[in-house]
């Protein structure tokens, strides 16, 4: 049932790169008036082979292998041409500022630029309908809880999971046992956790479910919506999840934390003196404030910030719209995130790392940890400037349900992170700052 996800993505990767390949033979013809010999072809595909690898890279910070959309959302035009956009910026550091590249094809590149462009639009394009055609597959889904009518809403909404969905919220014997002998159903997605809904399956018999393929609702919530589902969170989910201590992962994530931070501490001294120069000008006002945060394990930490308002954040949740204690120099900062630069020097010292969950301001974070659940639990690993929650939610949390959803996101990084999570939140990140600026 949900391989067919992983078909897609294989499929898609797959197509794209050939469709890479496909666009850059036809440049090499059309420059030189004629099909490319072979020698030729093989210099050029040899060298474009790795940028293909990281325009791929580049898709995935445009979400253009989303898990939810599978990027064939109606804007898929235009965010493959901010794609494209940011990929011809990978091409030509490769070819103009590494000299051990051994062919600089201006033309070439640039014809591929846009022939890649119309290959991989048209091929998507065509692709879309071949996945909407396949079998639609009849999926009951038991239970009424909040988890139950999002997966529901979402699986029924979304054509390319090629799911019908039949819900039974009255979860008894008599019940089921009707449904199923009703129609031809594939699976039954229930919480595994779930006495009732397990015993009900269990009185049902072996022979009435040998055909059948069981799902449990909280992983499947927690596969779709790269989030834990708060309901499912006990004081065993911590023990099952949270015990194991990757020593290898923690020590190479210092590492890194170290190597980019100090690039980026170093490049990021020449916005210093113009931010100095804007905010004098606009209120004379100071230029940093330092701002007390919950770093790990609940401990006070301290971070610099450029000053984006006129007087210091008191600790409550952002307003909605425009601030009035905003500057029109700090909006700028803030959309751009160069307000968090100086932060940089926390990495360096060990109180922040690039990626993790977002530190909360004291007094804000104190009266969090007495309205949700577990919500401190958060604060057992280093905050860090961009989190899991930062690039899945749209805005800063300005209300305790958006806050639990933060944490949500926040407990799905516990569990899982990794080198590779760590990657996907650097290029969601990335895509996040260009969308700010309009890319």
């Amino acid at each position: 049932m949900f391989r067919r996800r992983n078909i897609e993505l294989f499929t898609l990767i797959f197509g794209d790169i050939v469709a890479m390949i496909a666009a850059l033979w036809l440049s090499l013809g059309l420059r030189n008036s004629r099909a490319p010999s072979a020698p030729i072809f093989y210099e050029h595909l040899t060298v474009f082979i790795p940028i293909f690898i990281l325009w791929i890279l580049g898709f995935i910070v445009y979400n253009l292998y989303g898990k939810r959309t599978v990027a064939f959302e109606r804007d898929l035009a235009l965010n493959l041409f901010k794609a494209q956009l940011f990929n011809s910026g990978i091409a030509a550091v490769i070819f103009y500022l590494i000299p051990q590249v051994g062919i600089a094809p201006k033309t070439i590149l640039f014809m591929d630029l846009f022939l890649s462009f119309i290959f991989l639009l048209v091929w998507r394009t065509l692709l879309s309908p071949t996945f909407d055609s396949r079998k639609t597959e009849q999926v009951l889904l038991l239970g009424d809880s909040p988890e139950a009518h999002e997966l529901s809403n979402e699986l029924t909404l979304n054509p390319r999971y090629g799911i019908k969905i039949y819900r039974e919220r009255a979860v008894n014997r008599d019940n089921i046992y009707r449904t199923l002998n009703s129609d031809s159903f594939s699976s039954v997605i229930f919480d595994f956790r779930n006495s009732i809904e397990r015993g009900v399956l269990s009185d049902l018999g072996i022979v009435s479910l040998i055909n059948l393929r069981f799902v449990d609702i909280n992983k499947l919530y927690e596969d779709i919506f790269d989030r834990v589902p708060l309901s499912l969170v006990r004081d065993d989910w911590f023990f099952g999840n949270l015990s194991k201590r990757n020593m290898s992962y923690d020590m190479l994530k210092r590492l890194i934390d170290i190597i980019l931070a100090m690039l980026i501490g170093i490049v990021s001294l020449i916005f210093y003196p113009l931010v100095y120069i804007a905010i004098k000008i606009e209120d004379k006002g100071e230029v940093f404030i330092l701002q007390e945060r919950i770093g790990k394990d609940n401990k006070l930490i301290k971070l610099l910030k450029f000053r984006t308002m006129t007087v210091n954040d008191s600790g409550v949740w952002a307003k909605q719209g425009n601030d009035s204690r905003v500057t029109k120099v700090g909006r700028f900062l803030r959309a751009s995130r160069i307000d968090e630069l100086p932060q940089i020097w926390s990495v360096l010292r060990g109180e922040l790392s690039l990626i993790g969950p977002r530190p909360d301001i004291i007094d804000l974070g104190k009266k969090l940890a007495l309205d949700i659940p577990y919500y401190t639990v958060r604060n057992i690993i280093k905050p860090g400037l961009s989190g899991w929650a930062q690039i899945n939610q749209d805005s800063p949390p300005r209300s305790l349900e958006e806050t639990k959803e933060r944490l949500s996101y926040d407990f799905y990084y516990l569990k899982h992170r990794s080198f590779w999570l760590d990657l996907r939140i650097v290029l969601r990140t990335v895509k996040t700052l260009l969308s700010r600026s309009g890319l």
